[in-house]
């Protein structure tokens, strides 16, 4: 079994939970930034998933796709791990972004 870089809820928070997103190996194995992140659009019924995604932005079409590559954590644990996350968190459903690089800084990502 692979030992996560990341560990869980490591800086307490006043905030109320953000929720659950879905992380990519790549960031939670390997200890790479995000690079991408985006929001989907939250069901009715899924219990506590805040909608966001975070990927490295190198993962292929094919890793994506195997979900063994990819881990459920809360969000604040994701932003403990990677505080540049942290001003964009509160964005909306649909929300699209991609690391500047070499900064702490997102893009909205253009359709």
């Amino acid at each position: 079994m692979k030992k996560h870089n990341i560990k869980h809820n490591t800086v307490p928070t006043e905030e109320p939970s953000m929720g659950l997103c879905l992380v990519s190996n790549l960031i939670t194995l390997e200890g790479k930034k995000v690079g991408y992140m985006y929001r989907e659009e939250i069901e009715e019924d899924s219990e506590n998933d805040s909608g966001w995604r975070f990927l490295a932005g190198t993962e292929t079409q094919d890793y994506v796709e195997d979900e063994k590559n990819s881990k459920v954590f809360e969000v604040e644990t994701i932003a403990d791990f990677d505080p540049a996350i942290l001003a964009y968190l509160h964005l909306p459903e649909g929300s699209e972004l991609e690391r500047i690089e070499g900064s702490d800084t997102f893009k909205m990502v253009e359709e």
